[in-house]
């Protein structure tokens, strides 16, 4: 067994704690739901970047390239200062929301580029600027640009034009599990000799102000190059530097005087090192050497072309040779984590997709922080601190007071979105299987616990708003990563995480019926669903039009969540066969929905027009026609992912689900009619549970597979293309809306603007489509095969439909015939430098025809999917090599 495999069962089995210690801290706590304090809910206001240095956080922590304990007690993370700076680096710039042109937008160049699981080795760079970093041109610029013209990049600013920067790689190697190996190698990639400055530092979250710690924290100097770390819960630490650094002392506390303009009650304050090393202020250092905050600086010159490396080492223990073996350790942790991801990768046979596979999966590790909220106490404030105002007790989440969440969470991207969302996390544990089944699985159930899931049985779905509603993804990501788990085991299945995950999980499929179906007629209206622009108008509001919003999407993700759950309780027959009545009421409410569908409110309303072939949502206005918005948008092909292909001898095993099955056979034949037949067996007597029969399937796919409509050279657009020539448009309420294709940045401001689903790619939403092209093949087998690209005379059959668009997403990320790769667009640096065009960047989503990286630039969350996709793409290949005849049919 590998050694990283080991580490994963001793912490599996709890004979050794691992994972401890990683990159728990966020990028961004400014700016957050959780430090704002003001009266209006203006969060980005609340606490700006500038003010971030100065001010103690109440719930979490930030850093670069830093770690902490899996309570964030102690933290450890990097500062840098190149000397021209008005303050050091020591947390990643971006624009706020409300500054830049599309949104929130980190301006820093950053990559993460591997890390294990047990984060035993873990890797990432950082380019730092030797000029003056551009914080005034980039605030400026992107204040000046609107909604059509791109975002203001920091390539866009000339400040690496000419190579005058330092790449920093950053790097940890854990010797055992609290004892860590840190380095920081500086490169001068400039032409000229370079000053950095570089101070590790290691700090202590402030949590002393609440009266429950029994002896505070502290840091002080143990010897000339040690520093020791005290907490009466996690006890001694000591933390060994190369060489001979300077060592600064001050606490994590707020200057008061600074961002409030009040007399400072602390005399150590958390700006103080910062005032020391750019100003040579030292009145807020500590003189005796000791605190809650301390740097060891260094100041580096390093010629060009050169590099100098800062070691230092984490230990419970002092050791005087503590950093004797620090390259040892190093070395032997990057031997192991290479024999662990050549073990994964084995059948992936291009160098190019195993980096990129490598990255995406870096990029999941990397984004775990730990996410401290407790709504009540939030709501409340702390005695004597932060006392809220009034209005907040009737603001966001105030209905949430239940919520206390205390934990180590994937987050989508720890700048741009440091919370956690709940269908991106759904999204994020099915490639995370493939290398951590076991954190996969306690994720999926974290949010069903009942300090997060609410009492009426909704999931919370991201800290601006937890009353929002995200597609209910969730069982489908339980199932599938059961089935990974499973596989990875040799079929030892684990049914009690299936188990727990199903009750709580039937508490949220409850909440939909009772909360989105609001005439009990089985449509569903859903509102936002995380799709921000989709539609000519924000469809959570559909009120402010004094109509209703019936919405193909909700009502079939309501299918596919039915199926989800039918899927799930025919598993746990397996194990308990009276999960087959839990699979019949399940059944039934997927036949219902397919009903409604069909028939809205018994007033021969279809969600489905026979004219155009395709699903649109109906809008309704009392006392008037109701309306078909006709927009040829991802809403129309979500009904392919309500599909579940069943064995037939399960039916037979399962007698009762059997006898009912029949039932609705004999005693609803319409419904009956409108899903693909059971009664008919497909390929090794399969049966087919799916809201598309043979024609609406053949629709729907007739316009996605055509590249005049939906399908791009990377992948599946999210709205056709064929409203690029033909916008929709509609007069409701005397307003005039109108939506066309836009295939790069939002040009609205709806939902902030910083997403766009009016025609860019999206990684979940062509995952689902590839699994549910593989579904239908599972049913239909080789015999079944459909015109790829529409138009083109070639047919293939669905599987491998499924693997070609895997591919098309993939060339997102992988160089052309010319070295380009399409993600970094026609920016020459990302594609020919050497020192930058092997670092991948996995962005929120793709423009629809270049197939260029937009939105948030390390949201591997859930573009990391891509790692399961090349995972995929290999096994498909394996498995088909045998039988070629099988690719095309003409």
């Amino acid at each position: 067994m590998v050694a990283e495999k080991l580490r994963l069962q001793e912490e599996r089995e709890r004979i050794k704690h691992w994972k401890k210690w990683g990159p728990y801290l966020t990028e961004r706590q400014w700016g957050t739901v959780r430090e704002d304090y003001s009266p209006d809910g203006s969060a980005w206001e609340n606490v700006t970047h500038d003010e971030a240095r100065s001010k103690a956080y109440r719930w979490g922590e930030e850093g670069i390239g830093g770690i902490s304990d899996y309570k964030q007690k102690l933290c450890l993370a990097w500062g840098f200062w190149n000397g021209k700076d008005p303050f050091i680096k020591e947390r990643l710039y971006g624009v706020t929301g409300n500054q830049g042109n599309h949104g929130e937008d980190v301006k820093e160049l950053y990559y993460y580029l591997d890390s294990t699981p047990t984060h035993s080795y873990m890797k990432m760079l950082y380019k730092y600027p030797q000029a003056e970093f551009p914080y005034k041109d980039l605030l400026e610029e992107n204040l000046k640009r609107g909604k059509a013209d791109p975002e203001y990049e920091i390539m866009d600013t000339g400040v690496f034009d000419q190579d005058e920067y330092f790449d920093i790689f950053i790097e940890y190697a854990k010797n055992d599990a609290e004892d860590i190996v840190a380095t920081a190698t500086i490169h001068n990639r400039g032409p000229e000799k370079a000053y950095i400055c570089v101070m590790p530092t290691i700090w202590l979250r402030k949590t002393w102000f609440t009266g429950h710690e029994p002896f505070l924290p502290k840091l002080s100097q143990y010897n000339e190059n040690t520093i020791r770390a005290f907490s009466p819960k996690s006890g001694n630490y000591t933390i060994s530097f190369e060489g001979e650094p300077e060592f600064k002392f001050c606490d994590n506390e707020t200057n008061r005087e600074k961002i409030y303009h009040i007399g400072n009650e602390k005399k150590f304050l958390k700006d103080a090192i910062n005032d020391y090393v750019v100003d040579g202020d030292s009145k807020h250092i500590n003189p005796e050497n000791f605190g809650t905050k301390a740097s060891a600086i260094y100041h580096l010159e390093i010629p060009p072309g050169e590099s100098k490396t800062i070691k230092l080492r984490l230990m419970h223990q002092f050791s005087e040779d503590a950093l004797s073996f620090c390259d040892d350790i190093m070395e032997k942790a990057k031997v192991e984590a290479d024999e662990f991801y050549e073990e994964l990768q084995e059948r992936v046979t291009d160098p190019d997709l195993k980096r990129i596979q490598r990255q995406a999966y870096a990029g999941m590790m990397w984004s775990k922080q730990f996410y401290y909220y407790d709504v009540e106490r939030w709501l409340e404030g702390d005695p004597g601190r932060y006392v809220p105002p009034i209005s907040r007790k009737k603001g966001r989440n105030s209905n949430w007071k239940h919520l206390q969440n205390y934990d180590i969470i994937s987050m989508p991207d720890k700048w741009e979105y440091p919370w956690y969302a709940a269908w991106d996390l759904a999204f994020h544990c099915i490639p995370i299987a493939r290398i951590d089944p076991d954190f996969a699985k306690d994720q999926l159930l974290l949010l069903l616990n009942e300090w997060y899931m609410h009492p009426n049985g909704q999931i919370p779905a991201y800290e601006w708003n937890f009353s929002d509603v995200n597609p209910p993804v969730h069982a489908y990501a339980v199932q599938r990563v059961f089935q990974i788990d499973k596989k990875a085991n040799d079929g030892k299945a684990d049914y009690e995480f299936l188990e727990r995950a199903l009750h709580k999980l039937m508490l949220n499929f409850t909440w939909w019926v009772n909360q989105k179906d609001s005439d009990g007629q089985n449509i569903f209206e859903g509102g936002f669903l995380g799709l921000d622009n989709i539609s000519v108008f924000d469809r959570s509001h559909a009120q402010r039009y004094q109509g209703k919003l019936e919405q193909a999407d909700a009502t079939s993700w309501m299918a596919m969540f039915s199926l989800n759950l039918l899927r799930i309780s025919l598993d746990l027959c397996e194990h308990n066969k009276v999960y087959q009545f839990t699979a019949t009421k399940f059944l039934e409410h997927f036949l219902y929905i397919a009903g409604a569908m069909n028939n809205i409110s018994s007033e021969s309303i279809s969600l489905w027009d026979d004219e155009d072939s395709f699903f649109y949502d109906v809008f309704h206005v009392p006392g008037k026609e109701s309306k078909r918005m006709k927009v040829r948008s991802i809403v129309g092909l979500i009904p392919l992912f309500a599909v579940e292909p069943i064995r037939e001898d399960l039916f037979n095993e399962l007698p009762e689900f059997k006898q009912r099955l029949e039932f609705f056979l004999r005693e609803k034949p319409k419904l009956a009619a409108l899903v693909s037949s059971w009664i008919q067996p497909g390929f090794n007597r399969r049966r087919l549970f799916s809201l598309l029969r043979g024609h609406r399937m053949k629709s729907i796919l007739h316009k996605m597979l055509d590249s005049d409509e939906f399908l791009s050279e990377y992948g599946i657009r999210s709205l056709s293309k064929y409203h690029l020539e033909h916008p929709y448009a509609m007069k409701i309420s005397g307003d005039f809306l109108s939506i066309k294709y836009t295939p790069g940045e939002s040009d609205t401001v709806m939902f902030g603007g910083n997403s766009n689903w009016r025609g860019p790619i999206w990684f979940p939403i062509n995952f689902l489509i590839i699994e549910s092209l593989k579904k239908f093949d599972f049913y239909y087998g080789g015999d079944f095969s459909i015109e790829y690209p529409t138009g083109s005379g070639r047919y293939m059959t669905m599987d491998i439909i499924a693997k070609e668009l895997s591919y098309r997403c993939m060339k997102i990320f992988m160089r052309d015939e010319k070295g380009n790769r399409p993600v970094y667009g026609n920016i020459e640096k990302f594609q020919k430098d050497p020192h930058f065009k092997d670092y991948i960047l996995f962005y929120e989503y793709f423009h629809g025809d270049s197939g260029l990286g937009l939105g948030a630039s390390h949201q591997t969350g859930w573009t990391g999917l891509v790692a399961e996709m090349i995972h995929k793409y290999y096994k498909v290949r394996e498995d088909k090599e045998h039988d070629s005849k099988t690719l095309f049919r003409s």
